[in-house]
């Protein structure tokens, strides 16, 4: 009479040597599993950390910008001037309004709709071409003191009284080596609106 070689442990179904009990071969499966966890955690952290490097890294805000107004008080119909004051981190710069290259994202002063200002008008310093190590062409960047000169035309229905303008100076930041994501400054324009004829001194 043949044995079934499945049976060899006999009808108690106890396993020979050779043979791994149930529990042995579930823990070395849980064993296998826990080592490719622990890969893929490893696999996971080298992509975070070569992003982190070609992002690159600064120790704090790249750019810094104020406002300026010229004059803080104006007439309905007349134009408000005001200056956009950006202060680039040594060591960085960013980009030119109008980039050398399409794929780099340009420097722009973005203002929110206001029912008081009819339309805008931006003024962009032409940047300083320079060379940087990840390209072959020479860029047009800005560095150090920037000023952008903004323009605000006053609708003429506009009433008396206190208005302001929100916006943000809009940018990329890179060093010699790598750029950091594309980043947002707020901006605010504060100005008061005085009755046709009225003097244009504010008054305290």
């Amino acid at each position: 009479m043949e044995v079934d070689p499945r049976c060899r442990g006999g009808l108690s179904g106890r396993p020979l040597r050779g043979d791994k009990p149930q529990g042995v071969i579930l823990r070395q499966m849980m064993k296998r599993q826990k080592v490719s966890m622990r890969t893929l955690i490893a696999v996971v952290s080298s992509l975070a950390l070569v992003a982190g490097v070609a992002w690159g890294q600064a120790p704090g805000p790249v750019v810094k910008a104020k406002v300026t107004m010229a004059a803080g008080v104006a007439r309905p119909e007349s134009i408000v001037k005001a200056t956009v004051v950006a202060e680039v981190l040594p060591g960085y710069h960013i980009n030119d309004h109008h980039p050398t290259l399409d794929y780099l994202i340009p420097t722009e002063v973005k203002l929110e709709p206001s029912p008081q200002v009819a339309k805008n008008d931006i003024t962009y310093p032409k940047g300083e071409l320079k060379k940087f190590a990840f390209s072959d062409t020479p860029l047009a960047v800005y560095e150090g003191t920037v000023r952008f000169d903004v323009a605000l035309q006053l609708e003429h229905k506009t009433l008396p009284g206190d208005y302001e303008v929100k916006g943000q100076l809009a940018y990329q930041a890179c060093n010699d080596h790598a750029c950091l994501p594309p980043a947002k400054v707020p901006l605010l324009f504060s100005f008061k609106v005085v009755r046709r004829g009225a003097s244009l001194k504010r008054s305290e």
